[in-house]
């Protein structure tokens, strides 16, 4: 028989949020008539604005037609969508339609990201992060097995309240592939432009790639926090960017995103990145629904970026409400800026599952155990604050009862 990829055998553990909802199914098989709540995993809850779903309904029905039948799309996403994206998130810096690529969600580019550099390649990620970036990476065979405090060849980057939530570059070794998220997926950190800049610096300086995680900028209320790393000047050289409607269009579900890989970055040998990035997407990867493309213009016009801001200042709004209820624990430590939708709490001295198990059986709430973000995630719990309204309000009502 053949051999099983190492890489899946030196996965230590399930991925976090299947064993957050296993826990969460286990205890209403025992409490059956609890009603839990969920500000775990980030899944948003609002409708799909009328604008947006409107455009995707009528590109649907025409589909019907001999006249509005359409097969395979373009074979980089569709010229209008990217040409959109690039005057709508990048006004500024000069970013052509040719370096965005449509796809089905950051999550699913990120991974793909991978097999650009192959299983050699050095990673370093920020710790904690979201989970795909180390175990992505350890599927593909660029980190092997587990010591206990991390995968082998994986160089964890700790993000802690002590460095203000941004990493120490200097255990980064040359030629890696950087992982970075901002606004942090969990921390809820969004960096300043002096930090980015040090990033930028560091990267060009070390032959390093970044791949930029900007799947929640759409949050960013501060003006004077950048919501790409192409605002920083030097990134062309050394980044690719990922992005996502997930979140602040509802499209978790519906699935667009798209990377930007700039004609700039080149690899060691000179050769393009972004011409192998065009070959990938087109052998490995059969493009976006075209409905999805249709519902993203349409969230990008005028109409569909205030209805989308609309729903962004909802979920900030629940994120301000839970905010003003975890700030009253004793023994815990918040962190937020309003410029994300997730709480970063520390319960010093505390496993951070055992405070997901404890705020479950007290509260019948689900949160996020910091563990599973990795290993500087430990005392630590994220709440989301993707909700319906009157949930978010009844699961605070709960917490604010919560000790430990």
């Amino acid at each position: 028989m053949l051999q099983r990829n190492p890489g899946f055998a030196n996965l230590t553990a399930g991925y976090l949020f299947p064993e957050i909802a296993r826990r969460k199914n286990e205890y209403a098989k025992s409490h059956p008539d609890a009603k839990i709540i969920s500000l775990g995993v980030g899944n948003t809850t609002e409708p799909l604005t009328p604008h947006i779903a409107k455009a995707m309904s009528d590109y649907a029905l025409a589909l019907g037609t001999a006249q509005g039948y359409s097969g395979y799309g373009e074979d980089y996403g569709s010229s209008a969508l990217r040409k959109k994206i690039a005057e709508e998130f990048y006004p500024g810096e000069n970013i052509d339609p040719d370096e965005v690529f449509p796809s089905d969600g950051a999550k699913c580019d990120i991974a793909r990201i991978q097999t650009l550099f192959g299983r050699e390649v050095n990673v370093a990620v920020q710790d904690p992060s979201y989970p795909v970036y180390v175990d992505g990476s350890v599927i593909s065979g660029a980190a092997g097995a587990n010591s206990g405090t991390g995968y082998e060849g994986i160089v964890y980057m700790p993000c802690t309240a002590e460095n203000d939530f941004f990493p120490d570059l200097s255990q980064v070794k040359k030629n890696s592939l950087i992982y970075f998220c901002s606004p942090n997926n969990p921390t809820g950190k969004a960096s300043t432009k002096e930090e980015l800049s040090r990033l930028v610096e560091f990267a060009l300086k070390n032959e390093c790639v970044i791949i930029f995680d900007a799947a929640y900028s759409e949050f960013i209320s501060d003006p004077n926090l950048p919501k790409s790393i192409f605002q920083i000047e030097g990134a062309k050289r050394c980044a690719i960017e990922v992005q996502s409607l997930s979140k602040p269009a509802g499209f978790t579900g519906v699935r667009l995103g798209w990377s930007v890989v700039p004609k700039d970055l080149k690899f060691s040998g000179g050769a393009s990145v972004n011409k192998d990035w065009k070959r990938l997407m087109t052998t490995l990867f059969n493009g976006v629904s075209n409905i999805a493309q249709q519902g993203a213009l349409a969230a990008l016009d005028e109409i569909g970026r205030r209805e989308m801001r609309s729903v962004i200042e909802y979920y900030l709004e629940n994120a301000r409400i839970i905010e003003k209820t975890v700030r009253k624990w004793k023994n815990a430590e918040v962190f937020f800026t309003g410029n994300s939708p997730y709480l970063w709490i520390r319960f010093a001295g505390q496993k951070s599952w055992d405070i997901f198990d404890k705020i479950l059986d007290e509260c019948r709430v689900v949160i996020t155990p910091g563990a599973g973000f990795g290993p500087a995630g430990e005392s630590f719990v994220r709440i989301n604050a993707f909700g319906h309204r009157a949930d978010v309000e009844e699961a605070c009502r709960r917490l604010e009862k919560f000790e430990i």
